[in-house]
């Protein structure tokens, strides 16, 4: 499985409804709600790079109130 992490960035007053629309995403592990830089931190895991890619990370940056999304790909050292 290839994991990776979505830092994601909204509009003010808006990072509860994307949490929320963000765990609804078939491939999403978790999301939650931080302080910082982001508003928004969400696990991922998909099969493949093309599966993450296509299937969950599209999807969430396709969640209305989202400004920004930053994607860090786990990699095994």
């Amino acid at each position: 499985m290839i994991k990776a992490y979505i830092l994601v960035q909204t509009e003010v007053g808006s990072s509860a409804q994307v949490t929320a629309a963000i765990n609804e995403i078939p491939g999403v592990v978790s999301a939650d709600s931080v302080a910082g830089p982001y508003d928004v931190v969400a696990v991922v895991e998909a099969p493949t790079v093309s599966e993450l890619g296509r299937e969950v990370i599209s999807q969430v940056q396709a969640i209305p109130r989202i400004t920004r999304t930053t994607t860090c790909t786990v990699v095994d050292l």
